[in-house]
């Protein structure tokens, strides 16, 4: 059994706010792969699933973002999990939205949700799955920011960060994380140039130097 765990807040005040991204990834799965109804149990919202060919525990904690440790610890003891099979989906700030990026351990990183969770297992090695919301503009309070909506100009750009994080954690239960660190962690907007080879002119033979063109990697902060 595997744990994944959704971040964000209970309630419609709540729905279609940048830190309940978690809890949109968390529908998404539950509708693609769900093999039950969702019930309450462990201060939360549950269903199981099979996803990656496993069986999964899909949680949305329903004790608000800053308290979601209680929950996750309630199913980890329930079902005995290994730190190594839960996997935590928050909202990262830091990241454009449809930036995806996986970490196996770490700190909170200003989450408080996972900061929470961090706490109540008593270990920072627990798997996550950071998704962007993007940055908050310099005149916004960080909390304001955080529990906006999205704007409708970024609609498609939602839609498709969260059928990659489905996808990616899809990969994550079957392949592991050091597979969707390599698949899921570059910037997706990156456009990689492409060597190009220079016109042939008249006279020019085997001494002509090819462009090399500039290689960029991903920069993670």
């Amino acid at each position: 059994m595997k744990l994944i765990a959704g971040l964000g807040n209970p309630g419609r005040k709540y729905e279609g706010t940048r830190h309940n991204i978690g809890f949109e990834v968390l529908n998404e799965l539950a509708r693609r792969h769900a093999t039950g109804q969702p019930r309450v149990k462990f201060h939360g919202e549950v269903c199981e699933a099979q996803v990656g060919g496993g069986n999964v525990l899909l949680l949305q904690p329903q004790t608000f973002m800053n308290r979601s440790g209680g929950s996750v610890l309630a199913a980890r003891d329930f079902y005995k999990i290994d730190h190594e099979d839960i996997l935590i989906v928050c909202d990262d700030l830091n990241l454009d939205l449809a930036r995806l990026r996986y970490r196996p351990k770490g700190s909170a990183g200003g989450q408080n949700g996972l900061a929470d969770i961090l706490r109540r297992l008593g270990s920072q090695e627990i798997p996550r799955l950071r998704v962007g919301i993007g940055k908050a503009p310099p005149e916004w309070d960080v909390a304001d920011y955080v529990l906006s909506k999205f704007r409708t100009e970024e609609t498609d750009d939602l839609k498709s960060v969260i059928g990659r994080a489905a996808d990616s954690v899809a990969v994550w239960a079957r392949d592991g994380m050091a597979e969707c660190m390599n698949r899921y962690n570059a910037d997706p907007n990156k456009k990689k140039q492409k060597k190009k080879k220079p016109p042939a002119s008249a006279g020019s033979g085997d001494n002509e130097i090819p462009n090399k063109g500039n290689k960029h990697g991903d920069k993670e902060p």
